[in-house]
């Protein structure tokens, strides 16, 4: 019933988590509970730090539609993880208005700040760094997102030093 991922197969949805999302199926008519989609997902990856195959079949099975139609979501939307991530998901707008206020430059220092490629995870797991598309900042760019939740806005070198060494320090 669970898949194994490595050696530690995944637990099954929680009481809390189950609560969690009876709480946004809710906010739907009865028959709609499907549109709750986005956000059983979003709870999951709060909870996991990523969407796996085995939690798009959890999501599923609780909405009463097909995995594929929950993985469809999972992987139209780049807020969800389809892979485990550092601790600190750095998601940098590379999209037209930040590419042209330094958006690509922004991403360039940091991964070579941090020793990674675009999409790479540094070997002490603690920061992903990819490219990002719109975050609707565009006035603030160039901007990031960190962690799905906390937006960065007009990102020089110097303040991407500074944020790198204080999510460093709070990681210690």
């Amino acid at each position: 019933m669970s898949e194994v991922l490595g050696s530690v197969k995944e637990a099954p949805l929680s009481e809390a988590t189950r609560a969690r999302f009876a709480r946004e199926v809710a906010k739907y008519p009865a028959e709609q509970r499907q549109s709750a989609v986005m956000a059983c997902l979003s709870i999951v990856q709060q909870e996991r730090g990523w969407v796996s195959p085995e939690s798009e079949r959890q999501v599923a099975e609780y909405l009463g539609m097909p995995p594929m139609a929950v993985h469809e979501v999972t992987s139209f939307y780049n807020m969800y993880n389809q892979k485990p991530v550092g601790r600190f998901k750095l998601n940098v707008c590379t999209n037209a208005p930040c590419m042209f206020a330094g958006g690509p430059q922004a991403l360039e220092h940091l991964c070579h700040k941090l020793g990674v490629e675009p999409y790479g995870t540094t070997a002490d797991g603690v920061f992903t760094v990819q490219p990002s598309e719109c975050l609707g900042a565009c006035g603030d760019s160039p901007v990031m997102l960190v962690n799905d939740r906390h937006m960065c806005s007009f990102m020089s070198d110097d303040k991407l030093d500074q944020l790198v060494g204080g999510l460093r320090n709070a990681e210690d």
